[in-house]
């Protein structure tokens, strides 16, 4: 397949730790920052693309990082990707962009690094919005998913990850309907792909949040697939029992990607809840 879709380039912010971030930075307003989730070839832009311009339209500045590791941002080959790594990166990056208050918006890994964030900071964040976050099961039980092996298995085969074994690892593990699978997502992320290394996947380390989501003090806001193949139900329940001040939608016919899979509700959504802060 010719690489001849890529996502776009944006912003770098070279951070005091030594890691360069990059940042697609558009609209005026207040601050929404989308936090994507890992896999192969992973961008805050092949997550986002079909939210983030509706809500610039909306009146929102919207900030679509690529976390340390992924897209177009270092992926240095010398740490371990912890969650603090994660958090730290992104609040050097926000701080050089000059963002006091944000709402975050973060989908799997990308809801466990806004988590994290919300925890360590929470002067900075005033709103978050979670779609199937990591860290909110055991281990042992996002390794028994049927998903998570698999994209492990395409991550590490012999053969690299090829442009089939993605399309396949997408269309049978994150969605629930494969036609949102198309071929210019499946391009954009080979080309991030060949830029990648398997240190973040090897290191990533999310550590089990459920036990400190009482300690969250702004509003938040979850989705959840039925038919989610990545996250255990585990995680559903501990966002039930454990975080304050919370709306939950679950979404049938809906995988890992609510919103790819139902970007229209998704979007409504949020803006919906954006907007009891004003």
């Amino acid at each position: 397949m010719p690489a001849t879709a890529q996502p776009p380039e944006g912003h770098y912010a070279d951070c005091p730790n030594g890691h360069r971030i990059h940042y697609l930075d558009h609209g005026e307003g207040p601050v929404v920052v989308f936090l994507h989730g890992s896999g192969p070839g992973a961008s805050g832009y092949s997550n986002f693309r079909g939210n983030y311009p509706h809500w610039v339209e909306q009146g929102f500045r919207c900030l679509v990082v690529d976390l340390i590791g992924f897209g177009y941002s270092d992926k240095p080959a010398n740490v371990e990707y912890s969650l603090a790594l994660f958090v730290e990166c992104l609040k050097q990056t926000l701080d050089i962009v000059g963002v006091q208050r944000c709402a975050v918006v973060g989908n799997s890994l990308g809801g466990a690094v806004g988590t994290g964030l919300a925890l360590a900071f929470p002067a900075l964040v005033e709103r978050l919005i979670l779609m199937a976050p990591g860290g909110m099961s055991a281990r042992e039980e996002y390794l028994d998913m049927p998903g998570m092996q698999k994209m492990f298995a395409v991550y590490f085969s012999e053969d690299g990850v090829t442009a089939t074994s993605m399309r396949d690892l997408f269309e049978s593990a994150l969605v629930y309907d494969p036609q949102h699978i198309t071929d210019a997502l499946i391009e954009e992320r080979m080309h991030v792909m060949a830029l990648m290394n398997s240190q973040v996947m090897l290191t990533m380390d999310i550590p089990y949040l459920p036990e400190r989501l009482a300690e969250l003090n702004c509003p938040v806001l979850a989705f959840w697939g039925t038919r989610d193949r990545m996250m255990p139900d585990s995680g559903l329940l501990a966002l039930m029992h454990h975080c304050a001040n919370m709306k939950i939608i679950v979404l049938s016919e809906c995988g890992h990607w609510a919103m790819v899979e139902h970007a229209a509700v998704f979007n409504a959504q949020c803006l919906a809840f954006l907007a009891e802060a004003e």
